[in-house]
């Protein structure tokens, strides 16, 4: 299973609507999600497909008790919002210390990369202390630049989530 989490207004749902192939213009909007939202996800040839449990960053107390199970999280950062980004860096913490969560996959997301300038990636990753983080953590981090809005490395995500090894072990359970 799969765990889309992040802070609180970071464009989890909408990146995850944009990732399930909903139709994105101006008038499509979100609001802060206020508990869970499931999303299927399909692969590029539609052949295969994962359920994502998107959890609201306001439940950021509650996220453990969503964690048995899970291979993979798509960790979402508003990569726009310099002031966000510390708030999400002890949220990753929390994440990458959990017992139960040592040997996943994590997508280190920086979202909204269209309302950002060049240099936020950089600085993102210098507030997230990223070096130190590819040192200590247990689990393996991919960082992925997206964009809900323009869809922006939304294709290198869906790779991600249906890498070899998850269609290898989603064949054999079936």
């Amino acid at each position: 299973m799969c765990l889309c989490l992040g802070p609180i207004k970071s464009g989890k749902t909408f990146l995850m609507k944009r990732l399930q192939g909903d139709v994105i213009d101006d008038a499509v909007n979100t609001v802060p999600t206020n508990g869970i939202n499931h999303f299927t996800i399909k692969d590029s040839t539609g052949k295969f497909d994962t359920i994502v449990r998107d959890i609201g960053g306001s439940m950021a107390p509650i996220w453990k008790h969503y964690f048995d199970r899970v291979g993979k999280i798509i960790y979402v950062v508003d990569a726009s919002n310099l002031c966000q980004i510390s708030a999400a860096g002890v949220l990753l913490y929390s994440l990458l210390v959990e017992p139960r969560l040592r040997a996943i996959k994590i997508a280190l997301t920086l979202n909204k990369m269209d309302l950002s300038y060049r240099q936020m990636r950089n600085e993102a990753l210098l507030i997230l202390q990223y070096s130190r983080l590819q040192k200590e953590a247990t689990q393996t981090l991919t960082i992925f630049e997206t964009s809900g809005m323009t869809g922006e490395g939304v294709e290198k995500l869906r790779n991600w989530l249906f890498d070899p090894a998850t269609l290898k072990s989603a064949t054999a359970n079936k």
